[in-house]
């Protein structure tokens, strides 16, 4: 590799978003790139020069295994999304600007859909202005599991492990009154119901897991989910519901 790399993560941080900064920080160091920065609470943090070289931060390979296993995001995140470049310019000049100053020739950024935004954007910004010497690379991580182009996005699956446990206990839970109970539980997931749907795990090993699933695709009516809680109700004493 020649120049340097930069490296961010952004959007809500899960499990394992800093095996991915493992991977890019291995990957670039292996490769020999002169220096792998990493920028504090991502490209917000970034336009205010906000970065880290991750050399003094990583001091042996036990360190990178304990970073690949430490939850939480290790650089800071930010919500912040690039504006649209025919309107303003002005965090692409500054971002290329910053590049130029540190020698910075792939810019990765890890994270989900507002992310992969931000990457789309500042690609496009290079492309159409004739910046050949930066490569701009999204690295896909989401619980939600609905990035376009990806099977199972690295995030979804530790979640989707969390909430069939939690559903497991849940339903065990439900079991220790006599009291007819209903119990809803909403779940993440934006517009994809892939994390509502994994509730459905903890069916798993002979339990019973939710007995009611709406997934946020098909189009939720009021009327129908009270008959059908209802008809549940009639049915046992008490019930849990998964949604979206």
């Amino acid at each position: 590799m020649i120049g340097n790399v930069i490296v961010g993560q952004s959007g809500g941080p899960t499990s394992v978003i800093n095996s991915s900064l493992v991977g890019v920080y291995k990957t670039a160091r292996d490769r020999g790139a002169k220096k792998v920065y990493g920028m504090l609470h991502g490209i917000q943090g970034f336009l205010d020069e906000q970065y880290v070289d991750l050399s003094t931060q990583i001091h042996s390979d036990m360190d990178i295994e304990l970073l690949k296993r430490t939850p939480s995001a290790f650089l800071g995140s930010c919500r912040y999304k690039l504006g649209d470049p025919k309107e303003n310019t002005e965090d692409f000049e500054e971002i290329l600007r910053i590049f130029r100053r540190h020698e910075i020739r792939y810019f990765i950024y890890i994270g989900g859909n507002d992310s992969m935004d931000t990457v789309n954007k500042l690609s496009k910004y290079c492309k159409e202005n004739g910046v050949e010497d930066v490569f701009v690379v999204g690295a896909p991580k989401t619980i939600d599991n609905d990035l376009v182009g990806t099977d199972h996005c690295p995030g979804f699956g530790s979640a989707a492990k969390y909430l069939a446990a939690t559903f497991a206990e849940l339903e065990r839970d439900c079991h220790v009154y006599e009291k007819k109970a209903v119990t809803i539980v909403e779940v993440m997931g934006r517009n994809a119901g892939w994390l509502t749907a994994a509730s459905a795990l903890s069916r798993v090993n002979g339990g019973e897991g939710p007995n009611l699933i709406y997934l946020c695709e098909p189009a939720f009516d009021t009327e129908q989910f009270l008959k059908d809680v209802q008809e549940k109700l009639e049915q046992k004493d008490s019930v849990l519901v998964a949604i979206s």
